[in-house]
């Protein structure tokens, strides 16, 4: 089975202080994040809609990116990063609305997980952008 390219970039400290990339572990941080999020919306049919919608899209990145990781091919490992990236995308405007109704008491808590959703999208996008130009 060929190797799937490798996509740990996120920040992780290391025992001696300096830090490495471990994308796996700020993908499940996220996931916390927004099952969190989802949990502290209030009880109603459009925020239960919401939240729903919300936990499916902000949860599957990382299952998608173990799946990447796991990649039979290039093709494989584009097809997989590009779902996660899709499923991000959709997660940054389902936050977007929870901010323009607003659905949540403490509207700076979004902020700070609408800009990890952005940076996550860019690594996903970068990721992808690097291994199309390695396919052809």
């Amino acid at each position: 089975m060929p190797h799937s390219p490798s996509t740990s970039n996120s920040r992780a400290p290391k025992p001696n202080g300096a830090t490495e990339f471990d994308l796996e572990e700020r993908l499940l941080n996220f996931a916390a994040t927004i099952i969190s999020l989802s949990d502290s919306l209030p009880r109603s049919p459009a925020s239960s809609h919401i939240a729903d919608q919300l936990i499916r899209s902000g949860t599957s990145p990382m299952a998608h990116h173990g799946e990447a990781q796991s990649a039979e091919s290039r093709k494989d490992f584009i097809h997989k990063m590009s779902i996660a990236l899709k499923e991000l995308r959709e997660t940054h405007r389902w936050l977007k609305l929870i901010h323009r109704v607003p659905l949540i008491k403490d509207l700076d808590r979004l902020p700070p997980i609408l800009q990890e959703t952005e940076e996550l999208i860019r690594i996903f996008s970068a990721s992808l952008t690097t291994a199309r130009r390695n396919q052809a």
